[in-house]
């Protein structure tokens, strides 16, 4: 405790230490405080940023499931149609180059023995006629 004032002088001294020890003490206090809450919204504006960083990663992920899914589902295109056409004839092409390469069909065993309708028909019309 601030000891008593012997003359009426020393009491604007005394006076003015106690103003500034209180001054300095608030003061002090006061950047302590500063410090703390600067150093909870830095922490807040970390712990925002790294939740909206995570939200639009995850948006952008089903987003691109979204597309892909529509994509999917979606009817084939005129230029899809285009696309398919032509390599079904470059198919188609390359298929014609295989098969004239190919030898000539020859004809099986069972296609020799067996007799085709129309020469059963010629050969009885032939022996009804003698």
């Amino acid at each position: 405790m601030a000891r008593r004032p012997s003359r009426s002088t020393e009491l604007p001294d005394s006076l003015r230490e106690a103003v500034e020890r209180t001054v300095d003490a608030t003061l002090g206090s006061a950047g302590r405080s500063r410090d703390a809450a600067q150093s909870a919204l830095d922490d807040m504006v970390q712990s925002v940023d790294e939740l909206r960083r995570g939200a639009e990663e995850r948006i952008a992920k089903r987003r691109r499931s979204m597309t892909e899914a529509i994509e999917g589902r979606r009817p084939a295109s005129l230029d899809d149609i285009r696309e398919l056409k032509n390599e079904l004839r470059a198919i188609a092409r390359r298929l014609d180059a295989i098969e004239e390469r190919l030898p000539a069909k020859r004809k099986t065993s069972a296609q020799r023995k067996a007799p085709s309708k129309r020469t059963t028909a010629k050969r009885t019309t032939s022996k009804r006629s003698s």
